[in-house]
């Protein structure tokens, strides 16, 4: 009974002694196990720490988004193959032509004859047609939606409903190659666009354009179209009108448009560039007519006609015409294997 109790007394003191400890030490596991994630993070952080001396160098990526251009669509004159041509100056434009205004001599050519779509240059016949009809230029004429674009989309400043006179609209042509402007001058011609465009394509017969064929005023239409040949005589014609040289070479003009005053500039660098006299021009640009340019002008003591047609590049016509002007200031009054002694 004794041994008995012994047993038991010494059962419940290791019993007692276990729960204690237990409970001792449950604390001390518990912080054990939180600081296992803790620990391998700082393994982690000083597996990757360099070595003491080596430096450390900070790199940014940048990323960069390429974006793949759309295939630029060729002009009428590269589809008909007369960027191959060969020529002296080695010109960007498939086209060119420059006569003396005085004696109708060719001084060079560059496949003449080829009739292309001719953009904005139609605003010069607009302007003639305009003009030889005689109507009032301080007539109020009013922007409307006929006159937004539809066939190229084109943006334009001259929002429907403003109003300038004829004046304006015909300055803003010719100076800024403004479409809407030439439109409502179109437009606003007795008769309406129909009886327009029929005068405009009988002055061009009139001339001996034979090869000219207008559809409307502004040249968005790459129905437009010409020849270098024709479009020299339509340089001389619209050259007899002053109201024309002035419009046309005006450097910049501010038109009021209700509360709004508005700024335009011209196309043409050149006119602003002392090295150049010209007394008329016109520019123009379609994808598929490329950049075009006509003027008037005097160079080397000579009034020249001279026309550009199908040039491949923005600036490339500007740089066509600066080769033939320095050609021009050197060259002996023969010009160069493509140019003609016969008269235009």
């Amino acid at each position: 009974m004794v041994r008995w109790f012994r047993l038991s007394c010494l059962r419940h003191s290791l019993v007692a002694f276990a729960v204690t400890f237990s409970v001792a030490h449950a604390p001390m596991a518990d912080a054990a196990q939180k600081a296992q994630p803790r620990q391998k993070v700082i393994a982690k952080a000083a597996a990757k720490k360099p070595s003491a001396g080596r430096q450390v160098r900070s790199v940014k990526v940048k990323r960069t988004t390429v974006v793949k251009a759309a295939a630029a669509r060729p002009s009428m004159g590269q589809l008909y193959g007369l960027h191959a041509t060969d020529d002296p100056l080695d010109l960007k434009s498939s086209v060119a032509l420059v006569i003396d205004q005085d004696t109708q001599q060719v001084l060079f050519s560059k496949n003449p004859q080829a009739v292309l779509p001719i953009a904005s240059i139609t605003k010069l016949m607009t302007a003639l047609v305009v003009t030889e009809a005689g109507l009032p230029l301080d007539e109020v004429l009013t922007i409307s939606q006929d006159d937004v674009d539809t066939e190229k989309g084109s943006r334009s400043r001259l929002t429907v409903g403003s109003q300038l006179t004829r004046g304006e609209m015909l300055l803003l042509a010719l100076m800024s190659s403004e479409n809407r402007a030439a439109n409502a001058l179109g437009r606003h011609y007795p008769g309406g666009m129909d009886a327009f465009v029929a005068a405009m394509n009988a002055k061009a017969q009139l001339l001996g354009m034979n090869g000219t064929r207008y559809v409307e005023p502004t040249g968005l239409s790459s129905q437009n179209r010409s020849s270098a040949n024709d479009l020299a005589r339509l340089v001389d014609a619209a050259y007899a009108h002053p109201i024309i040289r002035e419009l046309s070479t005006s450097r910049e003009a501010q038109v009021d448009i209700g509360n709004r005053q508005l700024q335009f500039r011209s196309t043409n660098g050149l006119v602003r560039n002392p090295e150049w006299d010209i007394g008329l021009q016109k520019t123009g640009y379609i994808s598929e007519a490329g950049r075009c340019l006509v003027m008037q002008a005097e160079l080397a003591g000579r009034k020249l006609i001279m026309v550009l047609l199908d040039s491949a590049g923005k600036y490339s016509r500007i740089g066509d015409a600066e080769r033939i002007r320095k050609w021009l200031d050197h060259a002996v009054p023969t010009a160069p294997s493509q140019a003609a002694t016969t008269r235009f």
